[in-house]
């Protein structure tokens, strides 16, 4: 449970402010000022409470208790309900982490809710203190800031996640089998990062329509210059999708490709090992034919055919050597020799 941080501003300057809200926003009306509150980790009986004090609609209400959203931004009523997705990347872990600030404006106060810790609210308010003119304009100047805080904290992101996909390009063509995971993890963050920066552009052409209409002229600068930069935002996050997409299709091709050249090789040793096969086997039944001849004339029976007939010898050795050639032939011709 997070303490609320109230201060009230009269134009860019921080007034005396009662710590309770109720009171904190009638002492803002009072002087024609605008009242700031954010709390960290807000608990759901806080936020009713605050619901009560500054006559919020249920509908908004309901959707901040939900939490865990997306980038967007809706009018219920007299206010807006903004969530505002800023992010970290931790480069060690190839991490993209974005936490969503709930946001409400109204014509004179201007809170901040963030669910996770990490997000610095004092911070962001230090900062758009140091620029008196966003304060100067109320809290749609503050708004303003925010979303030049939050956009501007992305190029880091931008730039840690591209440092990343240049390594993983170096690598893609090695041997490391963990590149694939590497892509899949890194187009995980990507997804989310862009679930964060896809909506900006619509939110933020939203507001400078809005505040055309309060300022009661034809052009808001401000908000139209934050709307280009989301749109260079996007379309590199959607150049980071594409880069991973394609690394993991050729990654794909790499591997594919290996295996092939693998099966080649194997398919090759193999056929090599099938000519080998053919030529011992040759051999052996040229070898085996004149062994067999040999071995019927060497049985010890008295009565064979041709053992008293004188050119039986000549013809047991005429017979070994046309078996013998008659083979050759035959493997020669099948290519087996």
């Amino acid at each position: 449970m997070g303490q609320p941080h109230l201060v009230v501003y009269s134009g860019h300057t921080p007034v005396t402010t009662d710590s309770d809200p109720a009171a904190a926003l009638a002492q803002a009306r009072s002087i024609g000022g605008m009242l700031w509150l954010s709390i960290s980790q807000p608990t759901p009986e806080q936020i009713r409470e605050l619901a009560a004090t500054f006559a919020l609609e249920p509908l908004g209400v309901a959707s901040i208790l939900r939490g865990q959203q997306r980038s967007k931004l809706t009018r219920v009523g007299e206010h807006l309900f903004v969530v505002a997705q800023p992010a970290q990347y931790d480069d060690a872990a190839e991490t993209v982490e974005c936490h969503a600030v709930d946001v409400i404006v109204g014509d004179d106060f201007f809170i901040a809710l963030a669910a996770d810790p990490v997000v610095d609210l004092e911070r962001m308010r230090a900062l758009l203190e140091e620029h008196s003119p966003i304060l100067d304009r109320g809290p749609y100047g503050v708004l303003w800031g925010m979303f030049e805080y939050v956009t501007r904290g992305y190029r880091d992101v931008l730039d840690g996640v591209e440092h990343d996909i240049d390594e993983i390009e170096e690598q893609l063509f090695g041997d490391d089998e963990g590149v694939s995971r590497r892509i899949f993890a890194l187009q995980r963050e990507v997804i989310d990062l862009w679930h964060a920066t896809a909506p900006l552009d619509d939110i933020l052409q939203r507001l400078e329509r809005v505040s055309e209409r309060r300022a009661h002229t034809a052009d808001a600068p401000g908000f139209r210059e934050l709307a280009e930069r989301a749109r260079f935002v996007n379309a590199r996050v959607s150049g980071f999708r594409g880069t991973l997409d394609n690394a993991l299709t050729i990654h794909a091709t790499l591997v594919d490709q290996r295996r092939n050249e693998a099966m080649q090789r194997m398919t090759e040793t193999s056929i090599e090992q099938n000519d080998q096969v053919k030529k011992i086997s040759s051999w052996a039944a040229i070898g085996f034919a004149p062994t067999l001849v040999a071995g019927i004339y060497g049985m010890n029976f008295q009565h064979m055919p041709e053992l008293s007939w004188m050119w039986g010898y000549p013809f047991a050795i005429a017979l070994m050597a046309a078996v013998s050639v008659g083979l050759y032939i035959v493997f020669k011709k099948r290519d087996w020799l």
